[in-house]
């Protein structure tokens, strides 16, 4: 069995723990949106009083030279999204206030994810310490969907109470705080743990999955993994079923490219392909409409909203965007043009420029990522999350998530420093 050993944890490494590990408590506080907000931020403040203090004798180089390029092309794509913002609201004079809050949401969504990624480049967090905190908050699901299911059971209503951080803005459904919710359309018990919506819940067990499966302990491995499905089960999400089955195999292939086996068996499987291609393609379309026709309300609303965002971004404000979402009319139950959907959100409130700030970015880390996965199992996994990340993007606006997202982002920094990139033998994880 293998065993890992935390000892003597740095301080950056002991926030990071205990954040995961109280992850559970928080929520039920309702503090998450609070403590995923500011960590960040924190942690960044925390090391830059370190090296203030210990200065040359502990760090004698610049902190910053280890910070990955691709991490600062994440920091240019980010600016890049306030920069948009800051135009959006001045051509369309939305005034000193709506500005104001607007920039406070940037610092706490999309300057998260520029921010966790140069972290885990800069300071020195071992992945390990990462992987029992994501294991702990993974685990934790289990109890939690049990209570849940013992009150549902009891003909008790899910919904506890509406936090009092709700005070410092943002989304209003990130500060109820529930043991589970209802499925308008089946009348059932629907989980969304720590999430502010079931959605969100599949997309953390996807991640937790690809983080917990690089759990060196054999007995927390196990219960992360299992935490993960639980909620990918009870979260009764379509996106997260699909990507919870298909990333596992995928980040095998990916990462075995330089094997001579995984490309004598694409060039067999490719002509394969070729030849059963109509059914194949046939067999997913009827899949993909199977599961549209699952949940018809849901695929409907987000159908006219995708469709309203891109009317309305490009004969609007093609470059800029609009600033702020906008509350939809009734035939998309009143829900806010922009959401459900990161790139028509992008399009939407940011523009073109906003589109491309994240895409830009986002392509040279998986590229990066691709290259580096040959022979580093921290970058595979890195690589999975952001096959996650590209996938979810159809379905939910990640910079909303990226306060319950934060230890992905912040593996996504781990993986890109230059030794942990080279590093194959202190990394095994057990899809290897």
């Amino acid at each position: 069995m293998a065993q890992t050993t935390l000892n003597k944890l740095t301080a950056e490494e002991q926030l990071v723990l205990l954040s995961l590990a109280a992850t559970y408590p928080v929520y039920l506080l309702g503090g998450l949106y609070v403590l995923g907000s500011v960590l960040g931020w924190l942690l960044l403040c925390l090391f830059a009083l370190k090296v203030y203090l210990l200065g040359k004798e502990k760090y004698p180089s610049n902190p910053l030279l280890n910070v990955s390029p691709v991490a600062w092309l994440w920091a240019l794509g980010m600016l890049g999204m306030l920069v948009a913002l800051l135009e959006a609201h001045i051509d369309r004079q939305l005034g000193f206030g709506t500005t104001i809050k607007s920039s406070l949401g940037w610092a706490k969504g999309w300057a998260l994810m520029a921010l966790f990624p140069i972290l885990g480049c800069m300071i020195s967090i071992r992945p390990e310490v990462i992987t029992r905190g994501v294991c702990i908050a993974s685990a934790s699901a289990l109890p939690f969907a049990a209570i849940g299911l013992l009150v549902y059971l009891a003909g008790l209503p899910g919904d506890i109470y509406l936090s009092p951080f709700k005070a410092i803005g943002g989304p209003h459904e990130v500060f109820v705080v529930r043991l589970f919710g209802i499925n308008p359309e089946t009348g059932m018990a629907r989980w969304q743990f720590t999430g502010p919506w079931a959605p969100a819940a599949g997309l953390l067990s996807c991640f937790y999955l690809v983080m917990s499966l690089q759990e060196k302990n054999t007995r927390w491995r196990i219960l992360g993994v299992s935490g993960a499905v639980c909620m990918c089960l009870l979260c009764q999400s379509r996106a997260g079923w699909a990507v919870f089955m298909a990333i596992i195999p995928i980040m095998i292939c990916m990462s075995n490219l330089k094997n001579p086996l995984a490309l004598f068996s694409a060039a067999l499987l490719i002509p394969t392909l070729f030849l059963l291609g109509q059914p194949v393609i046939e067999w997913m379309y009827e899949s993909y409409l199977q599961i549209k026709d699952s949940r018809p309300d849901s695929t409907r609303v987000r159908g006219t909203l995708a469709r309203l965002a891109l009317q309305r971004w490009e004969n609007e404000a093609p470059v800029w965007g609009h600033g702020v979402v906008e509350r939809g009319p009734k035939i998309v139950e009143y829900m806010p043009i922009g959401t459900h959907h990161t790139w028509y959100g992008l399009l939407f409130i940011k523009g073109v420029v906003g589109l491309f700030s994240l895409a830009i970015p986002l392509f040279f880390t998986c590229l990066v990522l691709l290259i580096y996965a040959q022979q580093s199992a921290i970058a595979k996994s890195a690589l999975g999350i952001c096959i996650i990340m590209i996938s979810y993007s159809f379905f939910e606006n990640l910079e909303i998530l990226a306060y319950v997202f934060w230890p992905a982002l912040l593996w996504i920094g781990i993986s890109l420093r230059p030794r942990a990139a080279s590093n194959t033998s202190s990394s095994r994880s057990c899809y290897e």
